[in-house]
């Protein structure tokens, strides 16, 4: 049993504003996931696919600690993905997927998808419960960020 979540959300900022999250500096990233707290490099590849990051996560007073590996890679001027995926603490199997696709100069639809694949059957109950509100949020968070950058840029 895998669980899917998908929202699509329009940001008043440009493509390589957005991007920049998503694909530039750890401290860049923190903006958008506060609780990542290391992003070091293992493997890195020419075209981006089978790169891989040690990660480390904050919750509450823990650090998880993970490998994510680059799934998909696109870059374009006018279309750019990025797929993750991860494993957290054994129990699930984690997919990330950040599009963003310029609708013009200062516009852009931004999508972000994510999948959970419990890896013990007891976890299952849990994703039975999950709502939506996890990927709402982090959208919402991508379009204030970028749009209050981009707004100091001008």
């Amino acid at each position: 049993m895998m669980k899917e979540w998908s929202k699509e959300i329009e940001i008043n900022a440009p493509i390589e504003k957005i991007w920049d999250l998503f694909d530039g500096s750890l401290e860049k990233m923190q903006k958008i996931m506060p609780q990542v707290v290391g992003n070091t490099p293992v493997k890195v590849t020419e075209e981006r696919v089978g790169t891989i990051y040690r990660q480390q996560y904050k919750e509450g007073k823990r650090i998880e600690e993970y490998d994510v590996e680059t799934l998909e890679y696109l870059n374009t001027p006018d279309h750019k993905k990025m797929k993750v995926g991860f494993t957290l603490a054994n129990i699930f199997a984690i997919t990330a997927a950040y599009e963003v696709t310029k609708i013009n100069e200062h516009k852009t639809r931004f999508k972000y998808t994510t999948t959970n694949k419990p890896l013990k059957a007891i976890f299952k109950l849990f994703l039975w419960f999950a709502g939506d509100k996890t990927v709402v949020k982090f959208v919402e968070r991508v379009k204030e960020l970028a749009e209050e950058e981009s707004a100091l840029v001008k």
